[in-house]
C-alpha cells in the first residue's frame, strides 16, 4: 500500500488494474486515465466557483444571493452549464475562424496542462518532471497566445484592444511572477516539485521543521522562510489571473468585455472555464511551492491540496470585492517599476542568503 501511494498517479492506476507499470503501453493509457481523473477533477472545483463567487460577493455587498435553484442555490451550476450551452453560438462576419475557433481551448488547455506536473497527494500526480516548475511557467503562459488570438480573431476593436491590454499585463506581471519562483528554486536547489515522499524536491524540502515553539513544530514552508517572496508571488498572481486590482483585461466600464465580447454559447463557456481554472492552476502553483503542497496533519493530502487552493481563490475573491481596480497606466508602472525591481531584489538577496549563510 506504500508502493501504491509513493507512485506516480499512472503507475497506481496500472497496479490497481493488474496491468505492469513497467510496459509503455499500459503506461500510457494509464496516463491517459489519470489526465482525465485530474482533469476532471478541477473542472469539478472550478464549476463550484460559478456558487461560491456569487454568494461570497453577496457577502461583500450585503446581498442575499442565489437561494431559490435548488439546496443554497446549488443547482445554479447546472442550470447555467444548461442556459449557456443551448445558446446559439453567434460567430462575427468577418472573424478569423481558424484562430476565432481555437482561441477557447487554447485558454483552457494551457490552463489544465499545468495540472499534469502538481502534486495534490501521495501519488495524486500524473508526472513528475525534473524540471516540474518551469514546466508549469511555460503551460501557463501558453494563455497569452489564446489572449491575442481571441481578441485580432474577433474583428471588433474592443476584443482586440483587450487583448493587447491582457497581454500587456501578463508580460509586465509573468516575470516577476518567474523570478520569484526561481528564489524558490535556489532555496530548494531543484525545479522538481517531487512529493512529500520526495525529500530533494521542492515540496519534499518544505517537510521539515523550521522551529518548534510551545511544543508546535513549524514546518519549513517556503511562505515562512521567505515571506517576502510569498507576499510577492501572491500579488504577481492578482495580476495574471485577472483579479482586482489588476482586472483590466475586461474591464467593463472601458472595453466592454474585453477579448471575449464577441462569443456567445460554448465558446464563452471555454473562456469563462478557462478563466477559472488559471485561478486555481495560480493557486496550486502557490500551495505547492510556498504552503508545503499536499502536506499537512490529520486530513489525506489531497484534503489540504483542496483546502489551499481555495484559500487562495478566497483571496482573489477577497481583492475582487474590496480593491479598486487600478488604471492601465498604473498597472504598467506597478509591474515593471515596483514588482519587477523587488522581484530581482528578492532574488539578489535569496542567492546571498543561500550562499553565505546555508
Amino acid at each position: 500500500m506504500v508502493l501504491l501511494q509513493s507512485a506516480p498517479l499512472p503507475e497506481t492506476l496500472a497496479r490497481l488494474v493488474g496491468l505492469n507499470p513497467n510496459d509503455p503501453l499500459s503506461l500510457f493509457a494509464m496516463s491517459i486515465v489519470g489526465a482525465a481523473l485530474v482533469g476532471t477533477f478541477m473542472l469539478t472545483n472550478t464549476a463550484l466557483v460559478i456558487w461560491a463567487k456569487r454568494k461570497i460577493t453577496a457577502a461583500f455587498t450585503d446581498r442575499i444571493a442565489i437561494n431559490r435553484v435548488g439546496p443554497f442555490g446549488l443547482l445554479i451550476i447546472v442550470a447555467d452549464a444548461v442556459r449557456l450551452l443551448s445558446k446559439e453560438l453567434i460567430i462575427p462576419e468577418k472573424a478569423d475562424r481558424p484562430a476565432y475557433d481555437l482561441a477557447p481551448l487554447v485558454l483552457a488547455s494551457s490552463a489544465l496542462l499545468g495540472f499534469a506536473v502538481i502534486p495534490m497527494g501521495n501519488g495524486i500526480q500524473v508526472a513528475d518532471p525534473e524540471t516540474g516548475l518551469a514546466y508549469v511557467f511555460a503551460v501557463a503562459s501558453i494563455a497569452s497566445l489564446g489572449l491575442v488570438m481571441a481578441g485580432y480573431a474577433s474583428n471588433n476593436k474592443y476584443s482586440l484592444l483587450g487583448s493587447l491590454r491582457a497581454v500587456a499585463q501578463n508580460l509586465a506581471y509573468e516575470i516577476p511572477l518567474v523570478l520569484t519562483g526561481v528564489s524558490v528554486v535556489i532555496f530548494a536547489g531543484t525545479l522538481q516539485l517531487g512529493n512529500v515522499n520526495a525529500p530533494n524536491t521542492i515540496v519534499g524540502v518544505q517537510q521539515q521543521t523550521l522551529f518548534t515553539v510551545g511544543g508546535i513544530s513549524i514546518p519549513s514552508w517556503f511562505a515562512f522562510v521567505n515571506p517576502f517572496a510569498f507576499v510577492l508571488f501572491m500579488v504577481a498572481n492578482l495580476a495574471e489571473v485577472g483579479r482586482n486590482p489588476f482586472d483590466i483585461p475586461e474591464a467593463p466600464t472601458e472595453i466592454v468585455a474585453g477579448y471575449q465580447t464577441e462569443y456567445s454559447s460554448v465558446y464563452f463557456v471555454l473562456l469563462y472555464l478557462g478563466e477559472f481554472i488559471h485561478v486555481f492552476l495560480g493557486g496550486a502553483i502557490i500551495a505547492t511551492i510556498f504552503l508545503g503542497g499536499p502536506a499537512g496533519p490529520v486530513l489525506p493530502g489531497i484534503v489540504w491540496f483542496v483546502i489551499k487552493i481555495w484559500a487562495v481563490f478566497l483571496f482573489t475573491q477577497w481583492a475582487r470585492s474590496a480593491l479598486p481596480r487600478v488604471r492601465i497606466d498604473q498597472l504598467i508602472q506597478i509591474g515593471w517599476k515596483g514588482m519587477l525591481v523587488l522581484s530581482f531584489a528578492n532574488l539578489l538577496l535569496t542567492a546571498i542568503i543561500v550562499g553565505v549563510v546555508v
